[in-house]
């Protein structure tokens, strides 16, 4: 049986929803972190303009590929596998990057390294999209964010809720230039760059 994310139930219409409007002039996207494959199935019948690439670690594409083998359309390509700490990242360019859920629970030295792959990929004037919690000026949008912080480093010290300006600092580094902070379900957000490399 296939594993379901409640989660990606509840999250996937919104976010579709921003991704319609980012995304409208992309034709290839990279998902680095696919999971279950609930996003990568229903964003791929969604945006069927797009040519969509999910991607996992090794060790957990088996149920992600069956799900894309069942459910998938014809925009869907097969999983890759993917670490960020590949050097270089097993894709050719693209002119989009998504990812959700991924950057809180990585450890910050693989945040690190998901910017410089996703420079390394992203063509100029590629967009970068990033969904779930972040934290602004140091602070909690919300009770529930900090209390999901507790948790994540109580269970991993080098996981939890990341600071937006670490990250855009990183972006930037890698010459992506920061354009929206959508508002989402949850106390989430969509956090967008495009890449800009001659002004890095």
């Amino acid at each position: 049986m296939l594993t379901l994310s409640e989660a990606c139930e509840r999250n996937k219409g919104p976010i579709l929803a921003v991704l319609r409007e980012v995304l409208a002039g992309s034709t290839q996207v990279l998902e680095v972190g696919s999971g279950t494959g609930q996003h990568a199935v229903y964003f791929a019948a969604g945006l069927p303009q797009l040519l969509w690439q999910p991607s996992e670690l090794a060790e957990n594409l088996p149920p992600l590929a069956e799900r894309i083998r069942l459910e998938g359309t014809a925009n869907l390509r097969a999983p890759l596998a993917l670490d960020v700490r590949d050097e270089p990242w097993p894709v050719t360019a693209v002119d989009a990057v998504f990812s959700a859920n991924t950057l809180h629970i990585m450890g910050w030295s693989a945040v690190r390294e998901f910017f410089r792959g996703v420079g390394g990929v992203l063509v100029p004037s590629g967009v970068l999209c990033v969904y779930g919690p972040f934290r602004f000026g140091g602070r909690h949008t919300s009770d529930s964010n900090a209390a999901f912080d507790h948790y994540l480093r109580a269970r991993d010290p080098e996981s939890g809720v990341r600071d937006f300006e670490a990250l855009d600092a990183e972006a930037r580094a890698r010459g992506l230039r920061f354009a929206a902070n959508h508002a989402m379900p949850a106390n989430n957000r969509t956090l967008v760059w495009r890449h800009s490399p001659r002004e890095a």
